[in-house]
């Protein structure tokens, strides 16, 4: 990747894979008082000032490093609401659930990574799948973030939203098929108009 790239144009591309890390991460009870797109926005804003230390711009490292910023971000935004002293045992777990949900997006799309080739064609679908999940319905995208990315139960998912498991399951079906809608209409322009 060429490193005199224009940071926008570079970190542009994770806006949609980052915010569905983030919000994955959120305690429902902070939802209120933080949202993931500010949190997003300050983990571009700090990868932007740390762009001349990084050396590797490839897709993995950079998504990795991207990563591990908005860890950090995550932190001390819950450090700053909770009012705690710092818990380092936390910061280790938000930084390994945003990998956790990483790997959850990724192997969603279960693709093999035997070449270089196809390691950043599945990079590019991950971020495709990542823009494609901020296009739902709010509803839709908090419960298949939270069933396919925090591998949650449909019950645990029900008892945290305040709805029935049937409910959940509706949501969680529409919000797929309505998913996959939207991701054969960014492969396929023709059949969005």
């Amino acid at each position: 990747m060429n490193q005199s790239q224009n940071p926008d144009d570079l970190f542009e591309p994770y806006r949609g894979y980052l915010w569905a890390l983030a919000y994955a991460q959120l305690d429902r009870r902070l939802q209120g008082k933080l949202d993931a797109s500010d949190i997003v926005q300050q983990t571009l804003l700090k990868a932007h000032e740390s762009l001349p230390l990084l050396r590797d711009r490839s897709p993995a490292v950079l998504a990795a490093w991207l990563r591990a910023i908005l860890a950090s971000e995550l932190t001390d935004a819950v450090k700053h609401f909770r009012r705690d002293r710092r818990d380092v045992n936390r910061e280790r777990s938000i930084a390994a659930d945003i990998d956790q949900s990483a790997t959850g997006l990724e192997n969603w799309l279960a693709a093999d990574q035997s070449s270089p080739s196809l390691a950043a064609m599945r990079n590019e679908e991950l971020l495709h799948l990542a823009n494609a999940l901020l296009q739902l319905p709010l509803d839709q995208r908090e419960v298949v973030i939270l069933k396919h990315l925090r591998d949650r139960p449909l019950q645990s998912i029900a008892d945290d939203t305040g709805r029935t498991t049937a409910s959940v399951a509706g949501l969680l079906r529409r919000g797929l098929a309505k998913l996959r809608v939207i991701l054969e209409q960014s492969h396929d322009p023709e059949r969005a108009g």
